[in-house]
C-alpha cells in the first residue's frame, strides 16, 4: 500500500484533504464534515502547524494517531497538537443521522491571550486516540452550540472584536471538553484501579531489585508499559489518587531509599548511583523536598 504524506501549514491548507471547502478565517475554520467528501487515499500520514478537534459518528476514513486506530463510528472526540502527525485509512460506512464537524486553530490565533498561557493545561491534546473523548447526547448537543458559535463568529467579517470572541468561545469550548474528560475519568473507575495497580506493580518491581543499573524510569517509559500515552496516564492518576505519573515514580524511588538508608551504613552517593541518580546531589534534593529531611537527617532519626 502506498503511503502519502501530506504537511499543513495553514487552515487554508486543508482543503488539500476536503476539496470544495474554503477557508473564511486565515486563522480558525470550522467545517461541516457531511458538507464536503473527505480526502480517501488508501493511507495518508497527516501532520499540521494548528490545533485540530474532530468530532464524528461515521467513518469514511480511521484515523491512527498514537498506538490504535480511532473508529469514529463510536462517536469519539479527538483532539491533536501542532506538529502530530496522524494516519487516515481509507474505509467506509453508512449510517444514518450523519454528524461530523472540525474545529481548527492556529496558535497565531491565541498567542498572546490569555488561552495561550492555559493551552499547556489541555493535556488531552496529546493523548492517543485510543483515549479520545465518548460524549453523552447532551454533550454533543454543548459542544455542537459552542461549535456554531466559533463558525457564525468566523463567517462575520473581521473587525477589532473578532479575535477576542473567537479565542473566548474557543476557550469556553476547550473548558468544557476537560469538564466532560473529567467525568469520562470517574465513569471508568474500575478499569482505572486496574491500570493504577499495573503502574505500582511496575513500580515496585522495578524498586526492589537490589541495584538499578539503569537511569530512573521516565513517565514515558512508564507509559508506555501501560499502552497509554503519558498526559493521559498522568491524568488519569492524578485523578484516582491525587498523586500525576512522576509523584507515583518519586513515591516509590523515595520508599526504596528509606529501606537501603536503614538497612545499610554506605555512603549516600553510592545509595543515590544504586537507586539510578547520575549526579547524588539530585538525589539529596529530591528526599529533602519529599520527607523533609536530608537522608543523613533521616537516617539518624531511624
Amino acid at each position: 500500500m502506498e503511503e502519502h504524506e501530506i504537511h499543513l501549514k495553514s487552515i487554508a491548507d486543508i482543503q488539500k484533504l476536503v476539496p470544495g471547502w474554503k477557508a473564511s478565517h486565515p486563522l480558525a475554520a470550522v467545517i461541516d464534515f457531511t458538507k464536503f467528501d473527505e480526502h480517501t487515499q488508501d493511507e495518508v500520514r497527516i501532520s499540521g502547524d494548528f490545533y485540530s478537534i474532530m468530532f464524528k459518528n461515521y467513518c469514511p476514513s480511521q484515523l491512527r494517531y498514537g498506538r490504535k486506530v480511532c473508529d469514529f463510528q463510536d462517536g469519539n472526540l479527538v483532539c491533536i497538537a501542532p506538529k502530530q502527525t496522524i494516519v487516515l485509512e481509507s474505509t467506509s460506512s453508512d449510517v444514518d443521522n450523519k454528524m461530523g464537524w472540525g474545529l481548527y486553530f492556529h496558535p497565531d490565533l491565541i498567542r498572546g491571550t490569555s488561552l495561550d498561557l492555559k493551552m499547556k493545561d489541555y493535556s488531552f491534546f496529546e493523548y492517543d486516540t485510543a483515549e479520545a473523548l465518548h460524549l453523552s447526547d447532551k454533550e454533543k448537543q454543548t459542544l455542537l452550540d459552542c461549535i456554531l458559535k466559533i463558525r457564525d463568529e468566523l463567517d462575520e467579517n473581521i473587525d477589532q472584536h473578532s479575535q477576542s470572541l473567537i479565542v473566548s468561545n474557543i476557550e469556553v469550548f476547550l473548558n468544557y471538553c476537560m469538564r466532560y474528560y473529567g467525568r469520562q475519568f470517574l465513569t471508568r473507575k474500575k478499569e482505572n484501579r486496574g491500570i493504577i495497580a499495573q503502574v505500582d506493580q511496575i513500580l515496585r518491581k522495578q524498586f526492589e531489585q537490589d541495584k538499578i543499573d539503569q537511569k530512573i524510569m521516565t513517565v514515558a517509559e512508564l507509559a508506555d508499559r501501560v499502552h497509554l500515552s503519558p498526559n493521559y496516564m498522568s491524568d488519569l492518576l492524578k485523578k484516582e489518587t491525587g498523586m500525576n505519573a512522576q509523584d507515583h515514580i518519586h513515591y516509590h524511588l523515595i520508599e526504596r531509599a528509606k529501606t537501603m538508608l536503614m538497612a545499610t551504613g554506605g555512603p549516600i552517593n553510592q545509595i543515590a548511583y544504586e537507586l539510578g541518580f547520575e549526579y547524588p546531589q539530585y538525589f539529596s534534593r529530591l528526599f529533602r523536598k519529599k520527607t523533609g529531611l536530608s537522608p543523613n537527617e533521616f537516617r539518624q532519626l531511624n
